[in-house]
């Protein structure tokens, strides 16, 4: 789709992307860094603050994806980072182990669950409008990752909740609004709760030229959900049996002897304390629905 058809277009896409936000609401990892990515950065008390712009999706595609994966360290102080071949439609092996964990009526067979659910991604992106900290971001397009606390954030502007509200796409050009992302450190956790939108306005002041440079920049988002970038059921099964060092039977552990503990720990995206509540309930749905596919 050309940037004139997204002109020609604009505000016609707002139900075609709520649909796919309730889709998501019914329910890649790489060792270097991508510099695609954009990142808040945050000061020694753990606050941040920056604005972003989401932009629209390229060739008429929805502006986000959204993807599952599951980390978190075994008993043989290896660890399994891995996406979730849920992200994709298939059936995961640690999907399939926290189910029967779940349902076997053990407390501590739940809590092992809990650790090792899968998480919530969602991918989108983004114009740096600004960032305080970090100033040579601003003007650029990012890709930028979110959990479920912001997504709903988004969600509530092209669907608001009361009659008084106009429902907005933040992803439009010409009627979106700036997302103001406010962080704090909450108990140890980071917490996006006086994150806001602006009131709407045309995106760098309607000027096409800037427009339609910006939308040349976007990044493909396929990639994150596109099945030759998953590794296999067997594959991931392996480098499960190899983190927990066991064979999982009716929700037991049995580690094996042979255990590796300096190994190096690779590094992980902080979890808000939000985003890992908020899951609560999709995990007892998810493992609920996975049991009875069991079955």
């Amino acid at each position: 789709m050309s940037f004139e058809t997204l002109k020609r277009n604009r505000g016609s896409n707002i139900n075609k992307i709520i649909e796919a936000a309730q889709s998501t609401n019914s329910s890649e990892t790489k060792s270097y860094v991508d510099d695609r990515i954009w990142k808040p950065t945050v000061d020694k008390a753990g606050n941040g603050y920056a604005v972003l712009r989401f932009l629209p999706g390229k060739d008429g595609e929805i502006p986000f994806v959204r993807y599952w994966d599951h980390g978190f360290k075994g008993p043989t102080g290896l660890w399994y980072i891995e996406n979730s071949l849920t992200s994709i439609g298939q059936t995961d092996p640690v999907g399939e182990l926290n189910s029967r964990l779940w349902n076997s009526g053990i407390e501590s067979d739940k809590d092992k669950a809990r650790t090792q659910k899968r998480r919530l991604h969602y991918v989108t992106n983004v114009y740096v409008v600004s960032d305080p900290s970090a100033p040579q971001n601003e003007g650029k397009v990012f890709l930028y990752k979110f959990g479920k606390k912001i997504f709903d954030k988004i969600y509530d502007q092209m669907n608001p909740e009361f009659a008084d509200e106009t429902p907005v796409d933040p992803f439009d050009f010409w009627e979106g609004a700036n997302f103001k992302l406010k962080i704090r450190n909450v108990e140890g956790y980071r917490n996006y709760d006086k994150s806001e939108f602006a009131s709407p306005d045309q995106f760098l002041a309607g000027e096409e030229a800037k427009l339609e440079g910006v939308y040349n920049q976007l990044h493909d988002l396929t990639e994150f959900t596109n099945p030759k970038n998953y590794k296999t059921y067997d594959e991931l099964k392996t480098k499960l049996t190899k983190v927990l060092g066991e064979t999982a039977t009716a929700g037991a552990y049995t580690v094996k002897e042979e255990v590796k503990l300096n190994d190096p720990v690779p590094a992980v995206e902080p979890v808000t304390a939000e985003e890992m509540s908020s899951e609560d309930e999709d995990t007892l749905s998810y493992f609920s629905k996975l049991a009875k596919e069991d079955t």
